[in-house]
């Protein structure tokens, strides 16, 4: 029997007492832990005794900033064991470390001013300088963990509230529980379905889900919700970027916009799995999550032109670029350093030197701004590597987003406002050119997009704002970008008889572009030999060196004096170079008379003006010069005369804005008037016979079908059976 009794008490008396002497450990566990997170704050310093996070502390709290930023790695130097408790479980331990920061504010901030008795939580933020992880490789067995992610934010919601502590009341007895805690992220919390009270005897029962909250005395602190979709370069291809959701709470809220390259640091979670809409025969999906990231560290990746000043180059690096802005032939050394693989097209690549390193923004007393970023339009035959130049851009720039007309919607481009399924709120996503805010976006095939897609970007390629008005959110964004586009003529090649049909171009877009070049693939004997000696040179040593490609300078190196280049250097133009082109401008419009005694109007307007002024601080800034001098404002006339004065002369972009002689506008005009007597809404003729008649009224071809294919683009006109014929719509 003593056997018997002795069992039983053993294995009752073990199991009490295990599951005490597991929770007093833990605690004192926890305990120690708090303890050395204070003497770490305290006591933690670099070099000359310079208490670091002490003295922010402090400095923080006293100017009501109640936050404190910890390097992972000082607190691993400190106390190894501890770094590894926190990056492992840092749900148990960021709370502590958040308590002991508190405790250690209210020790050094003595005495404080009479009201100010309670001291303010203080919210730990977290750095690391550990390898990021891919988004990619993200797994289950990350859950609860630290990790390092880089990505771009592409939607960002408004700040809410969420509470961190609330206190209850029963309906029925009225009784209060207080001060419930509510764990951080988007965990909630479910109420008790019974009261308390009904454990005590005498008193009746209370219903059931009796519970409600005192929204008055319950805690709340604010918290954002962002979308990441991991960076351009790490998606595989031929695969769609992957995105996941962060929460962000208390002093990291509004850190940052859509459009801002971030490396987050943060707690990886998981979320009830929810549907948007679930049918009453469906049942939840018992026991899926769904992965997001509770961010404790957010910084905005800084590397990139246009960024922001916070660009940092080593002393070495600095000497090295000062050595080669100084150089004499920098512009051709750069130009032989754009996409060298290619041959030839040397005008071209000058200008994309010119657009990679852009002009100056200018912000005028008004609050109004000029832009400083370069637009660039290639026109012309298939063939001749336009697309090709776009992909190198894209890889030089700093910032590069490539897209092809066909598979961009105009919310694509710009920005989207879509629903949450989850909060049911609007939130808005940035596109492409809201993405690539301070770089350059590159746009092929921009013959093959829809009329109101490219309508869309008018006012992100001269204001360098988009506009939105959807759902009630009423806002603007920025889009700080260089345009680079590519397109083909209407005929697929350049049709020389049909000059300025090979155009389907409004107006309005054209005069956006600083320059246009027609790239024509002409037939050249020497130039067709040189040509395909280059590229069998290609075909054949690809495999054995890259030596003869890399051309002047390297990738990085060019992307680098970039970057260097735009951050340091913010040119104006000179007084002698400023009169020059005002001379050069009035020269251009045409104000005097030629023998004709008629005034002949040269296309050239304000915003051309304006494009050559752009040109020459970019070609200032390629070598850090403060002022744009005659010398480069000769070069950008050059530039500008060889692409879009070319292209105006002869006749290629004669329906462009400004680039029509007022003569031939009054032509056009009477064309169109009788064009309209000839037949009536309704009806349709040969369009043969109205071009012969046209012609025997001595009105010049290639005006006639001018007028006609105007007609056609603002929907007057219309082509039937097999464009032989023109049916009058309105």
């Amino acid at each position: 029997m003593s056997g018997f009794d002795d069992l039983g008490v053993f294995y009752s008396d073990n199991f009490a007492f295990g599951d005490q002497s597991e929770t007093d450990s833990q605690r004192t566990d926890f305990q120690a832990a708090k303890r050395r997170l204070k003497e770490f704050i305290r006591q933690f310093h670099e070099g000359n005794f310079v208490y670091y996070y002490r003295d922010q502390l402090k400095q923080h709290y006293n100017l009501q900033q109640y936050w404190l930023e910890v390097s992972l790695e000082d607190l691993t130097s400190f106390d190894e064991l501890l770094g590894e408790k926190l990056n492992k479980q840092p749900t148990e331990y960021l709370p502590l470390f958040e308590e002991a920061a508190r405790e250690v504010a209210d020790e050094i901030t003595k005495p404080r001013p009479e009201g100010e008795e309670n001291i303010h939580d203080i919210q730990i933020m977290m750095r690391s300088n550990a390898n990021p992880c891919l988004m990619r490789d993200l797994k289950s067995d990350h859950i609860s963990k630290l990790v390092k992610i880089p990505g771009i934010i592409t939607a960002a919601s408004s700040v809410q509230a969420k509470s961190t502590t609330i206190s209850i009341q029963c309906r029925s007895c009225k009784e209060i529980v207080p001060k419930i805690k509510i764990n951080p992220g988007f965990d909630g919390l479910n109420l008790p379905r019974r009261c308390n009270s009904d454990q005590t005897t005498g008193q009746p029962r209370c219903p059931v889900d009796p519970y409600f909250i005192i929204p008055d005395k319950s805690e709340c602190v604010d918290f954002q919700v962002l979308k990441m979709q991991e960076l351009p370069d790490h998606v595989p291809h031929g695969e769609m970027p992957r995105h996941i959701q962060l929460y962000c709470d208390r002093n990291l809220c509004e850190r940052v916009v859509p459009g801002n390259r971030v490396t987050v640091l943060g707690i990886y979670c998981i979320k009830k799995f929810t549907r948007a809409k679930r049918g009453p025969s469906e049942k939840a999906n018992i026991g899926i999550r769904n992965p997001y990231v509770r961010v404790i560290g957010l910084s905005v990746v800084t590397e990139g032109a246009g960024r922001s000043t916070g660009i940092s180059f080593t002393p070495e690096e600095e000497e090295t670029f000062r050595f080669l802005a100084s150089s004499p032939n920098i512009f051709e050394r750069i130009t032989k350093s754009i996409a060298p693989s290619i041959y030839g097209s040397l005008d071209i690549k000058k200008a994309i030197a010119c657009m990679l390193f852009g002009g100056s923004r200018k912000r005028l007393p008004d609050g109004l701004t000029r832009r400083g970023d370069i637009n660039i339009l290639l026109l012309g035959d298939p063939g001749t590597a336009k697309s090709q130049l776009l992909k190198f851009v894209e890889k030089v720039a700093p910032v590069g987003v490539y897209t092809s007309g066909k598979g961009s919607s105009a919310a694509g481009l710009t920005a989207s406002v879509i629903r949450d399924p989850v909060s049911r709120n609007f939130i808005m996503e940035g596109g492409a050119m809201v993405l690539a805010d301070g770089g350059v976006v590159c746009i092929d095939e921009f013959d093959k997009m829809r009329e109101d897609d490219r309508v869309a970007i008018h006012e992100a390629m001269e204001q360098q704002t988009i506009s939105i008005a959807k759902a009630g959110i009423t806002t603007t964004l920025n889009s700080r970008c260089a345009v680079f586009a590519a397109a083909n003529s209407v005929f697929g090649r350049w049709d020389e008889t049909r000059a300025e049909e090979n155009i389907d171009f409004m107006p309005t877009i054209l005069s956006r572009f600083d320059m246009i070049f027609i790239v024509k693939d002409e037939h050249d004997e020497r130039k067709d030999s040189r040509l395909a000696k280059h590229v069998m040179g290609l075909h054949m040593n690809a495999l054995q060196s890259t030596e003869e490609v890399e051309g002047e300078l390297s990738l990085a190196t060019l992307k680098k004096y970039i970057a260097f280049c735009r951050s340091r250097c913010g040119p104006r133009l000179s007084h002698e170079a400023s009169e020059k082109l005002k001379n050069y401008y009035f020269y251009m419009r045409g104000n005097r008379e030629n023998q004709s005694d008629k005034k002949s109007t040269i296309p050239i307007t304000v915003r051309q003006l304006e494009a050559i002024c752009r040109i020459s601080e970019a070609l200032a800034k390629m070598e850090l010069q403060p002022f744009a001098t005659e010398r480069h404002v000769d070069e950008a006339m050059r530039l500008f005369q060889v692409s879009t004065l070319d292209a105006a002369h002869s006749g290629d972009l004669a329906g462009a804005e400004g680039f029509t002689t007022e003569e031939e506008h009054h032509t056009l005009l009477r064309i169109e008037k009788q064009l309209k007597k000839r037949f009536a809404i309704g009806s349709q003729v040969s369009e043969f016979s109205i071009v012969q008649d046209f012609l025997k009224q001595k009105y010049p071809e290639r005006t006639i079908y001018k007028v006609i294919y105007s007609m056609i683009r603002r929907g007057e006109l219309q082509h039937r059976l097999q464009r032989k014929m023109l049916y009058r719509i309105k």
